[in-house]
């Protein structure tokens, strides 16, 4: 899957045999991914599967964060999982830059903290709280095993895999003036909850270095039945100077094998309502593509 010339033939197999069998029947291993760091995954997972099969999680943002983060660069990583971007922005920052990784699930953040010393990050900050637009205290649901990163305080009311209360504050208290004035990319995926994110982090946005930009994974079905939208967010950041950017993102196994040989153009501007869940970046540059 990794090694073989081509892609031909890999995305039926990654689909049809790979993924389910991963899935229904886990192995447990320490893997390197495809920029050398090592990740000590469990395949029932999907993220973990996919850095088992792949070597790479979303290969887009991944090769995108690569042509942003420079040496001596801050990375917040909000939503940070078990760490893979974060140890992907470790070793782009170098020893003089820095990486927060912040992440509300006391297990994810372990696992974090695990990868950062597998691979020798010092300079990974990792951080285990929950953030939102002011101090409360929230409840994380976890409604399947097989999709660990989907810990979310959306409703939910069918059976759960785990549920966990923690306190959240903004995201401008959890950072030191420092990083708040170094951040090169703050990075949001937070299943749902990303109004209450930005609204947290508006304060500041005017403070940011005039380069900085914004990663946001939006979900526009899960933001709303927490009474926010992607619209109140779009407004928030325009009116701090940034414009929008759409990302390209698959998360089906047979997008993979294509999208890590083959790379695609840049974030393209987005002028429309978004309605479905995407990648947005937000950059002060005005421009079709984000370059």
């Amino acid at each position: 899957m990794r090694d073989a010339p081509g892609t031909f033939g890999k995305a039926a197999l990654a689909t049809r045999l790979l993924n389910p069998r991963l899935r229904d029947h886990p192995r447990r291993r320490v893997v390197e991914s495809l920029f050398g760091a090592r990740f000590a995954v469990d395949t029932q997972d999907l993220i973990q599967r996919y850095i088992y099969l792949f070597g790479v999680w979303e290969p887009h943002m991944t090769r995108w964060l690569q042509g942003r983060l420079r040496p001596g660069d801050v990375f917040v990583d909000v939503g940070a999982n078990i760490g893979y971007l974060s140890v992907l922005g470790s070793g782009l920052v170098g020893p003089e830059g820095r990486v927060v990784a912040v992440e509300a699930s006391p297990e994810f953040h372990r696992r974090v903290l695990l990868h950062r010393d597998l691979n020798g990050c010092a300079n990974i900050r990792a951080v285990n709280a929950a953030v939102s637009d002011t101090r409360k205290k929230l409840t994380f649901v976890l409604a399947s095993a097989h999709n660990m990163g989907a810990n979310s305080v959306v409703p939910w009311d069918g059976p759960v895999a785990s549920r966990f209360e923690t306190q959240a504050r903004p995201l401008p208290e959890l950072l030191e003036p420092d990083e708040i004035a170094r951040a090169r990319v703050i990075k949001v995926d937070v299943e749902g909850a990303e109004g209450s994110v930005v609204r947290g982090l508006a304060p500041v946005l005017d403070r940011l270095r005039p380069d900085a930009e914004i990663a946001v994974e939006v979900t526009p079905d899960r933001m709303a039945q927490l009474g926010d939208s992607v619209d109140e967010l779009l407004t928030t950041m325009r009116a701090h100077g940034f414009h929008p950017y759409r990302l390209v993102n698959d998360y089906t196994p047979g997008s993979y094998p294509a999208a890590v040989r083959h790379p695609g153009s840049g974030p393209v501007r987005w002028r429309g309502p978004v309605r479905e869940e995407s990648d947005l970046i937000f950059s002060r540059v005005d421009a079709d593509v984000l370059v």
